[in-house]
């Protein structure tokens, strides 16, 4: 199953823009990236970028750190899946 990174709108125009476009653009991830208008965490919306990865919340000081953190996740998970624990 491939990872699933969202993105809220707001925090898009803000911060994660150029995150988004590395994650479809990076050869080596296959991951699902979503857009929506909202997820539900306004306070950190307008003050630091962020995404759900597989429904967790990464935040990051800088749009580089958070492509950073979610290619970690990302990661995380494939190597949980490939050891049969749940992620």
């Amino acid at each position: 199953m491939k990872p699933l990174v969202e993105f809220c709108a707001s925090n898009v125009s803000s911060y994660t823009k150029e995150v988004m476009e590395w994650l479809e653009n990076d050869p080596e991830l296959d991951v699902d990236v979503l857009e929506y208008g909202c997820l539900g965490h306004c306070g950190e919306c307008y003050m630091f970028p962020f995404a759900l990865v597989n429904g967790d919340f990464v935040q990051a000081e800088t749009p580089q750190e958070l492509f950073d953190k979610i290619k970690k996740k990302v990661r995380e998970g494939e190597e949980a899946e490939d050891q049969g624990l749940p992620f």
